[in-house]
């Protein structure tokens, strides 16, 4: 594989305001259930001082997706830019590759009985722009990336936040730029 896309998320820079997870379901006009992108906010046990921070979690592209290694159906590839597709078509909705994630990102539609997750806005990026997420985030806290070593010896660049799973499991192309330990946002 000679690259792989992912996305760098900075919580200093993310506000909560889910503009990321609005511009999805616009972009894809998927049903209410299922929430290919979703912001979820730091839990403030897991720093120094208190804060009210977040973090925009879709599918990571893994360099090892289980997804695509447990799916009966073969419904999952993986482009040679490291983008993991789902061929919705494909699916049977055994739950299988919703099982097997440890991010929770594929996820099972009640209607469409099927499983589907987030395909990065591959043909967005195939024209040349940006993953609707991406666009749409005002403040410039999500941003699309060529994962590399460079990358990841970046100062204060980070594979995991505190309570997602090891990112030795699958590899997932998503990095964080995470709260700095001891920044206080509030005083209450």
């Amino acid at each position: 594989m000679s690259k792989q896309l992912g996305f760098l998320h900075n919580s200093e820079k993310c506000v909560g305001c889910r503009g990321c997870e609005m511009a999805c379901k616009n972009e894809y006009q998927i049903d209410v259930t299922p929430r290919w992108r979703q912001v979820f906010q730091l839990r403030e046990e897991d720093f120094s001082l208190p804060t009210r921070m977040f973090f925009s979690m879709g599918c990571n592209h893994c360099a090892h997706p289980e997804c695509l290694r447990v799916c009966p159906v073969e419904a999952y590839t993986k482009r040679e830019d490291g983008i993991v597709i789902q061929n919705h078509d494909r699916c049977i909705g055994c739950q299988m590759c919703v099982m097997a994630c440890p991010y929770d990102r594929p996820q099972f539609n009640p209607i469409q009985k099927k499983a589907e997750k987030c395909n990065l806005c591959y043909q967005r990026i195939d024209q040349g722009q940006k993953p609707a997420c991406v666009a749409a985030c005002i403040t410039g806290a999500l941003e699309l990336v060529e994962i590399n070593d460079a990358l990841d010896q970046r100062v204060g660049v980070l594979k995991t936040l505190p309570g997602l799973p090891s990112p030795k499991i699958t590899e997932p192309s998503i990095r964080f730029i995470g709260p700095k330990q001891g920044k206080q946002i509030r005083r209450d």
